[in-house]
């Protein structure tokens, strides 16, 4: 192991602190660009000014605050197209929301609502084929997603904890449009009819929200009938996985508090 004397690492402290790269302290020292970068990661521990030093607080842990807006909306996707992940390169979770690149303002609601949720944590978009990944680390996900678990979210159970359901009942909306913003639509649907002999097309509009699991479906329609929205099932070939809203009061409340993605 090669030892660098107090003086050379002062040095570089200061450079790093005046906005020098690191690659360019290593080359000005001759010293391992990985020996500048620890150095600079414990001088910024030091100082209180590693990513996420200032939020030590949880709301579940530590009942540190919580934008429950954002929440109930960030739940609702996090339920549809949502899934908190490990990776052996990372020390703490993540939690990823899928967006389809169809729907940039998709894209914009839930980075916005990723940061209004973790306010101290940095959000950022990873580039798909066809969609965008927007993600957050914390090591607080599991206490504010508890739904976490082994397996697809279909093949467990899926229930909200009491503080959760508190959370929902108090912005119903919030959770429904990030339920239909993940897992539905709003489609134009068509029809004809026979009028004075002569049979003419008339359309109308229709919200879908489409899950393979029972419980999360569940909760939307449970969700749906607090807010006054009458809804029905359809089976896709046996499987009930679609819940539609398609009666005109019903469709005018989506529209006023949903509307289509964007």
């Amino acid at each position: 192991m090669e030892f660098h004397s107090l003086e050379t690492r002062q040095t570089a402290l200061s450079l790093l602190r005046g906005g020098t790269r690191n690659a360019e302290v290593a080359r000005r020292l001759d010293i391992p660009l990985g020996t500048v970068g620890y150095w600079k990661h414990m001088d910024r521990a030091k100082r209180g000014e590693c990513p996420g030093a200032h939020n030590p607080d949880c709301p579940r842990c530590d009942a540190g605050p919580l934008d429950t807006q954002a929440y109930a909306y960030l739940l609702g996707l996090y339920l549809g197209d949502g899934h908190i992940s490990h990776h052996s390169a990372h020390r703490v979770p993540n939690l990823m929301i899928t967006c389809d690149d169809k729907w940039p303002g998709l894209t914009n609601s839930a980075e916005q609502a990723m940061g209004r949720v973790f306010p101290q944590n940095r959000v950022c978009r990873v580039r798909k084929a066809g969609c965008h990944n927007v993600k957050v680390y914390s090591k607080h996900l599991e206490c504010l997603f508890p739904q976490h678990g082994p397996g697809k979210k279909h093949e467990r159970r899926i229930a909200l904890e009491d503080w959760q359901q508190e959370i929902v009942d108090a912005h119903p909306w919030e959770f429904v449009r990030g339920l239909i913003h993940s897992d539905g639509c709003r489609v134009t649907n068509w029809t004809t009819r026979v009028v004075g002999g002569e049979r003419k097309r008339y359309e109308y509009p229709r919200y879908f929200f489409t899950n393979k699991s029972d419980d999360i479906r569940g909760l939307c329609t449970d969700t749906l009938t607090k807010v006054g929205v009458r809804w029905t099932v359809l089976a896709r070939g046996s499987d009930p996985f679609n819940v539609s809203v398609a009666r005109k009061e019903s469709v005018a409340l989506m529209d006023a508090h949903i509307g289509p993605k964007y």
